[in-house]
């Protein structure tokens, strides 16, 4: 099949040396975002152009001259490989057999653009990815394959999406392939009773309320680890927290119970916070040892709103 690749980053960047590694479809075209000033060159674009195949980086898709040059390439299938940019149904139904989009969530399950966080936020023990036609609705199309996997008790956003969904998904690339080129690729339509959508995840979700049960509080930095991070404040200064861990325990909620080689153990409702891996604002990460020696904290310091 004639393909044409669109993405961006790491992600896409990989999806096409996959689909280049198998070696059993052509790729006629890579679309990526639009350079931006400052930043460096997305991996996607440098690597295509390491290949010799043609790079457009379109802002959008509205004018006659991109969809005139998207059907150009005379393409059987267009492969949308983590995109920001709205790609309207003039441009998704240019090739032969429309276009494919990745998610990495179980759709109708978290729609919207911080699939990953959420559902560890949330306390949920699976996730995943699906293939998924793209409509003008926000991850609304029909499922072509799904893929599941265990949200393991202490995963963060780096274990659920790098080490489990990233790998998974750019090895299914070549079966989606396949499954379109077999002639009958499933069309799943989604359950839109069972849908759910969250907004992207930012610092203002990220903020920890210590007063909360300890489960909520473990899932919130660890569905918030590495980024946005989530956040609290000593002192009237902000701290990022990333690396963590629950323990047993009680006492009064926000109250710094130790200081230890290992971290910091901050009481919740219902049990405790050890606090490994901490990063001061205006400072680099660092153990959370080294900042409370650094600030002064204390056992019986309290951290957040009292």
């Amino acid at each position: 099949m004639r393909l044409i690749v669109m993405g961006q980053q790491a992600f896409g960047k990989d999806a096409l040396a996959k689909v280049l590694e198998t070696g059993t479809d052509e790729v006629v075209a890579v679309y990526c975002e639009p350079d931006r000033d400052g930043k460096p060159v997305d991996p996607i674009k440098t690597f295509a152009l390491e290949k010799g195949l043609p790079v457009h980086q379109p802002a959008h898709f509205k004018d006659q001259e991109t969809l005139d040059q998207l059907a150009s390439y005379n393409a059987d299938l267009m492969i949308m490989a983590f995109v920001n940019v709205f790609v309207p149904e003039a441009a998704r139904d240019t090739p032969k057999h429309g276009s494919i989009c990745f998610h990495p969530s179980l759709l109708p399950l978290h729609r919207g653009p911080s699939a990953v966080n959420w559902p560890i936020i949330m306390g949920s023990t699976r996730s995943g990815f699906s293939w998924f036609y793209p409509t003008d609705g926000l991850d609304e199309g029909d499922v072509l394959l799904n893929w599941q996997c265990e949200i393991g008790p202490d995963d963060t956003v780096i274990d659920l999406y790098f080490k489990k969904i990233y790998p998974a998904a750019i090895e299914s690339v070549p079966e989606v392939c396949d499954l379109f080129r077999s002639g009958n690729p499933p069309h799943i339509g989604q359950d839109d009773s069972q849908a759910t959508y969250e907004r992207r995840c930012t610092k203002k979700h990220a903020a920890i309320d210590w007063h909360k049960p300890v489960g909520q509080v473990y899932n919130l930095i660890r569905g918030t680890n590495p980024a946005p991070g989530a956040w609290t404040t000593f002192d009237g200064a902000e701290l990022s927290i990333f690396d963590s861990a629950r323990v047993d325990g009680d006492g009064v909620s926000g109250r710094v119970i130790e200081v230890s080689d290992d971290g910091v153990t901050v009481q919740c409702i219902g049990g405790r916070i050890l606090l490994k891996r901490v990063r001061p604002a205006g400072g680099d990460k660092q153990p959370a040892s080294a900042w409370a020696a650094a600030s002064g904290l204390q056992a019986g310091d309290t951290l957040g709103a009292s």
